[in-house]
């Protein structure tokens, strides 16, 4: 599990652990990890992980005990979005940074424990994507576009692993709250990342949790290629048209 620290990710450690998983806890933050080992014991195995950095993963994956290391569940959550400005008003390093985490990072940490569970003939790749892949909206430009990619990478390691009796699912959230997902977006303005909920009935990180927990359950013969997940309150809107004035 990356991006375990907060969010989606601990929702997730917490509701596989609650199934009789054990649970690798991967995150550049370990002070979160390791209180959640404090309350979980050996159950849980904390990892220090920077998924941009392909020499972390090689020294993260290096260090798992051998009892640790066939990954029968592998959750690629880590990932970002940081800022809305319009692409031509947008920070270079924010697009830079949305893109080594939400793009390479996953890539990265793909490759590196694809490969055992095709020697396996067994496995589970979760990619945590979004909404935002599908539908455009204003100032999720260099966001959106990872995400986009999440789907299609998704969609081509299915093609690539047939019959290999490894799975692949995309999951796909819409708004979210309970995350710190728009307090990173925004820099740390909580003013800004709440009006973003206000009054919305947003999802939260267990719902999230409960459908990749659905997704891991069903029987091997079942791959379940996306789910798309919106609060009620959360649907489409019309195209935008510019009118001369």
């Amino acid at each position: 599990m990356t991006g375990a620290s907060a969010g989606f990710g601990r929702a997730i450690c917490e509701r596989f652990l609650r199934d009789g998983y054990r649970v690798i806890a991967a995150a550049r933050r370990m002070e979160p990890l390791l209180e959640l080992q404090s309350r979980h014991g050996e159950a849980l195995l904390p990892v220090s992980l920077d998924v941009r950095d392909e020499q972390s993963i090689a020294a993260m994956k290096e260090s798992l005990p051998v009892h640790w290391r066939d990954i029968d569940v592998l959750v690629n959550n880590a990932g970002l979005a940081l800022g809305t400005e319009k692409a031509q008003e947008a920070v270079l390093q924010d697009w830079r940074t949305m893109i080594d985490t939400n793009v390479t990072g996953l890539a990265l940490v793909t490759h590196a424990f694809l490969p055992g569970m095709v020697a396996r003939k067994r496995g589970l790749i979760v990619n945590i994507g979004s909404v935002a892949g599908k539908y455009p909206y204003p100032g999720g430009n260099v966001y959106g576009a990872t995400k986009a990619f999440v789907a299609q990478f998704s969609r081509n390691l299915r093609a690539d692993l047939a019959g290999t009796g490894v799975r692949v699912t995309d999951v796909q959230p819409g708004l979210c709250g309970d995350t710190e997902f728009s307090l990173t977006r925004y820099r740390g303005d909580r003013q800004k990342a709440d009006a973003v909920y206000a009054g919305a009935h947003p999802l939260v990180p267990e719902d999230i949790a409960e459908t990749v927990a659905w997704v891991a359950s069903l029987p091997p013969r079942v791959n379940v290629n996306a789910v798309e997940v919106m609060p009620t309150s959360q649907s489409f809107t019309a195209l935008t048209i510019t009118r001369d004035q």
